[in-house]
């Protein structure tokens, strides 16, 4: 009946509007000639604002920022010859983003490859010549009688032993036929005999000491011609390895003239063109910055009277003036150490997955730290909210017509949001053909 009454007013309105335009006989305010052409009523759908509860928070504002952001350089100077990204580009981590004329480094690295491969053949041969070194020892020690690593002296050699022997008993038989030449006891020939043979055995002793002598030099010779052969490996080996860290280094510097991406994000600046040399040593020599946006991060300031109600892991939301409509899930991860002396303010970080990619580092959001205990708040349907730019408007309907209200939002829960300042509890709000709506129209409630 309600919706009757309102219906029966504003049609005998605009009936006693139409009938003294024309007892006037006015030409402009015929339908044909409104130049604004708007509808004189317009149907709508209405719902009663309302009071519930909703979990209270401690709202901030805080800037959104990438969780991490690189700046890419080359680790080489070179021409570059291949460029594949640009401002905007999604790069994953690892995918080529410069290649550098890598000819100059190639070569080097061929020259350090032949290098090593000749001190690989050096190190062949020396061992080699210690084989033969050690053969030419043992034969030597064999021939001598001396087993490996025996200390050799002049007195063991076999020779030298048997003739001391000799030379002690006929040194014995001379010394006693000495005594019985005094005597009388033998003839002199027979003590000449024993000093002949005394005599000859000396010479043989000596003999046998120099031969022995010849054999200790030969046995030095041998070993003094393995340790140098050893020597020689060691070195070789010792070079090999020189070659091979340059064959490392060059392989480096090849490696070094492709550039990847270290993280997965999207390119924010770009500093490379194809043909432009590039050098790690000029100034400001990055060749693109890029940001991770899939988590970001968001820094926000709390009062010093609400430090004991947040803690890491609480949850949070915000919203942003480009998705007024929207709430975004996001965790406290970080809390300063202290405050902030002036500001007598605590520093708090949380994360915020950005998986649809919506969100935009840089961009200005409101912070609610949700609270355990819920608290009273005016709701309306999402879908009554006429936003223009920055500007949030409801129209109110009250006595058969629709006034525009601004409004202050607050928390969206569902598909209803909190209003702040502009409608209180009972208001009759539209909630359809907002967009025919203007201050002021007679609306028709649909039921």
């Amino acid at each position: 009946m309600r919706d009757q009454r309102v219906f029966i007013s504003a049609t005998l309105i605009v009936a006693a509007s139409v009938l003294a335009a024309a007892g006037c006989g006015s030409a402009s305010s015929s339908p044909a000639n409104n130049t604004n052409n708007q509808p004189t009523t317009v149907d709508v759908t209405t719902t009663q604002a309302v009071i519930r509860p909703i979990p209270s928070y401690i709202e901030a504002t805080g800037n959104l920022a990438s969780d991490a952001q690189t700046d890419v350089a080359p680790a080489v100077g070179g021409k570059i010859v291949e460029v594949n990204f640009d401002i905007g580009s999604y790069v994953q981590q690892g995918d080529v983003l410069v290649r550098l004329d890598n000819r100059d480094a190639a070569i080097r690295l061929d020259q350090a490859r032949a290098q090593a491969e000749q001190q690989r053949r050096a190190v062949s041969q020396a061992e080699a010549n210690v084989a033969q070194a050690a053969a030419n020892l043992k034969q030597t020690q064999d021939r001598l009688g001396v087993r490996e690593g025996e200390a050799f002296k002049i007195e063991n050699f076999s020779q030298v032993k048997a003739f001391s022997a000799q030379l002690t008993l006929a040194e014995k038989e001379f010394q006693r036929a000495q005594k019985l030449l005094e005597t009388g006891d033998i003839s002199k020939s027979i003590f000449d005999q024993r000093r002949a043979q005394r005599d000859q055995l000396i010479g043989q002793l000596d003999e046998a000491r120099s031969n022995a002598a010849v054999a200790i030099q030969a046995i030095n010779i041998a070993r003094a011609a393995v340790d140098t052969a050893k020597a020689t490996v060691s070195g070789a080996k010792a070079a090999v390895t020189t070659a091979e860290t340059q064959i490392d280094q060059a392989q480096k510097a090849v490696t070094d003239t492709v550039v990847y991406s270290p993280i997965s994000g999207y390119v924010a600046e770009r500093n490379a063109d194809l043909g432009e040399y590039i050098s790690p040593s000029t100034p400001n020599a990055k060749i693109a910055t890029i940001v991770r946006t899939s988590t970001l991060r968001v820094r926000i300031d709390i009062p010093e009277q609400s430090v004991g109600k947040v803690a890491t892991g609480e949850g949070v939301s915000l919203q942003t003036s480009s998705y007024p409509d929207r709430s975004f899930a996001g965790t406290i991860v970080r809390i300063a150490p202290s405050l902030n002396a002036t500001a007598r303010t605590l520093t708090v970080e949380a994360d915020v997955q950005n998986v649809d990619g919506l969100l935009k580092p840089g961009q200005f959001a409101t912070v609610r730290v949700t609270q355990s205990k819920p608290e009273p708040a005016v709701m309306i349907p999402v879908k009554a909210v006429k936003t223009v730019g920055e500007t949030n408007s409801v129209f109110v309907v009250k006595d058969g017509a629709a006034r525009e209200q601004f409004v202050q939002l607050g928390l969206l829960e569902n598909d209803m949001i909190q209003v702040k300042q502009g409608v209180i509890e009972g208001d009759i709000v539209a909630t359809s053909n907002l967009n025919l709506l203007t201050d002021g129209i007679f609306v028709v409630q649909a039921n």
